[in-house]
C-alpha cells in the first residue's frame, strides 16, 4: 500500500489507460477521483469495482479543458477525499487521422487548444495547494508520437510535444516547492484509441517491437505507479516511454 493515504485525481480515467491507472493507484492504497466526460456507465462501473477491492473512489463528470469545470471537481475531490497529492493528466482530445495537406486547420487549433487546456486547467487548481503543503505529483501522458512523428498524425504528435515542453518548464519551476512532475510516453497500446488499425497494421508494429506484442492499459499504469511513488522521490522533468522497446533514448 505505497500510497496509502494519498489522493489522487486521474482525468480521463473512466476507460484504457485513466481505468487501468486509477484502478492501480487504489489498489496501492490512493484515494481516487475518477473523471469522465461521457461514457458514465463505464466510470461507474470502475468505482464500484475499487470499493469491492476495498479502495475509496468517487465519480465526477468535468470537462477538462472548461476550468469552472475543472475547479468544482478538485472542490469535490477535497471535501470527499482530502487535498490532492496526485495529479495524472490522462484525458485527451479527439483528432482526424489525415495527411497535413487534407488536415483544416480548425481540426488542427481544437486539438493543439484542447490539449493544452486539459493540461493548463488541472495544473492550476491542483498547484497552489501542493505548494502550500510543500509536495506533490503531477504525471502527464503524452504519446510517444510526440518524438518519433507518425503520418497522418501531425496534429497529435504536436499537441504532445506542447505537452512536453510544458511539463518539464513546470517540472523547474514546482522543483523548489516539492512537486515532481513527469511525462508517461505511451507507444501502440491496446485501447479504443487503436480500434481503427487493420490486423496487418497490428501485426506489422508488433513484429517490430523488442517485445513483439502492443502495450497494455497496465503496462502504461504501472510506469504512471512508479512516479506516484516514492521510489521515483528524486526524479523530475524525465520522459519515460513506455513502448516495449520500438523507441530507445
Amino acid at each position: 500500500m505505497i500510497l496509502r493515504e494519498k489522493v489522487a485525481i486521474v482525468t480521463g480515467s473512466g476507460r484504457g489507460i485513466g481505468a487501468a491507472t486509477a484502478k492501480l493507484l487504489a489498489s496501492e492504497g490512493a484515494k481516487v477521483t475518477v473523471n469522465y466526460l461521457q461514457g458514465r456507465d463505464k466510470a461507474e462501473k470502475l468505482v464500484d469495482e475499487i470499493a469491492r477491492a476495498g479502495g475509496q473512489a468517487i465519480l465526477v463528470r468535468a470537462d477538462v479543458t472548461v476550468r469552472e469545470d475543472v475547479e468544482a471537481m478538485v472542490r469535490t475531490t477535497e471535501s470527499a477525499l482530502g487535498p490532492v497529492d496526485i495529479l495524472v493528466n490522462n484525458a485527451s482530445i479527439h483528432f482526424p487521422i489525415v495527411p497535413f495537406v487534407q488536415h483544416k486547420w480548425e481540426d488542427f487549433e481544437k486539438k493543439i487548444l484542447g490539449e493544452m487546456k486539459a493540461l493548463y486547467h488541472p495544473c492550476q487548481a491542483v498547484v497552489p495547494g501542493m505548494v502550500q503543503r510543500g509536495r506533490g505529483c503531477i504525471v502527464n501522458i503524452s504519446s510517444g508520437l510526440s518524438r518519433v512523428p507518425g503520418e497522418g498524425f501531425v496534429a497529435h504528435g504536436t499537441a504532445k510535444s506542447a505537452l512536453d515542453g510544458f511539463s518539464r518548464s513546470l517540472a523547474l519551476e514546482l522543483g523548489p516547492h516539492g512537486i515532481r512532475v513527469n511525462i508517461v510516453a505511451p507507444g501502440a497500446t491496446d485501447t479504443d484509441a487503436i480500434a481503427f488499425m487493420p490486423k496487418e497494421m497490428r501485426e506489422k508494429v508488433a513484429a517490430r517491437t523488442p517485445l513483439r506484442r502492443f502495450g497494455q492499459p497496465e503496462d502504461v499504469a504501472g510506469a504512471v505507479l512508479f512516479y506516484c511513488a516514492d521510489w521515483s522521490r528524486f526524479v523530475t522533468g524525465t520522459y519515460l516511454p513506455v513502448c516495449g522497446g520500438i523507441q530507445m533514448s
